[in-house]
């Protein structure tokens, strides 16, 4: 199946369902911290306000492009009205295109499917590494040393998000929503199972345990 994973760094009049129709996924996700991107598993797109109450979307979208993980991304600029010298900022800055707001669920889908991606393009054909871990993204297999490593989707894809951010300390709440595990509701300490899975399928392989566990905190990936 196609997919297109879209970042919006505002609200959604019409709301976030996901929308499918035959081989063909959109899957939306509400972006407020825009130091913490959710697990992207098709195309990444973004569409970034004219104006954010934390920043101006030219910051972000400066921001975006000088990011390996959002680097490659079509971002998308909703302007508040159609001024000229404002549609060349945009541009310049780094977006790919722009668009007149206010941004709509209506209005986004007809831009995205208006865009007549191919399946290229929404292929997620990257290999992520850390040392001799790596997680093979197309093919949806971890590897130690080239040899593979036996892992459930809810633990692949977790390893795949903690290489993504070595180093960074996550809490229960984080990555569950990271995974959008959100609805229906996921209890915390299903991380832990989770957690305790991969680090047996990691010492199993001899990968050690990269896996640190900061006390009242969550967990975090310590660079190999």
């Amino acid at each position: 199946m196609r997919r297109i994973d879209i970042l919006l760094a505002s609200e959604l009049s019409g709301g976030l369902a996901a929308f499918r129709h035959d081989d063909f996924e959109v899957v939306l996700h509400r972006w407020t911290d825009f130091a913490e991107l959710p697990l992207i598993e098709g195309a990444l797109w973004i569409f970034i306000d004219w104006v954010l109450p934390e920043m101006s979307g030219l910051e972000l979208c400066r921001r975006l492009r000088g990011d390996s993980l959002t680097s490659h991304a079509h971002v998308t600029i909703v302007l508040e009205e159609d001024n000229v010298e404002d549609r060349k900022r945009a541009l310049r800055m780094g977006a790919d295109d722009y668009m007149v707001g206010p941004l709509t669920r209506s209005a986004l889908l007809d831009r995205v499917l208006g865009a007549n991606i191919s399946e290229q393009d929404t292929a997620n054909s990257r290999v992520l590494a850390q040392g001799e871990l790596s997680v093979d993204v197309a093919a949806f297999q971890a590897r130690w040393q080239g040899k593979p490593i036996s892992l459930m989707p809810n633990e692949l894809r977790l390893l795949r998000y903690f290489i993504e951010h070595p180093g960074r300390v996550f809490t229960r709440t984080q990555l569950i929503a990271a995974l959008g595990k959100q609805e229906p509701a996921v209890d915390e300490r299903t991380v832990d199972v989770w957690i305790g899975r991969l680090r047996r399928a990691l010492k199993g392989v001899g990968a050690g345990n990269p896996l640190r566990t900061v006390r009242s905190l969550g967990y975090v990936f310590d660079a190999i």
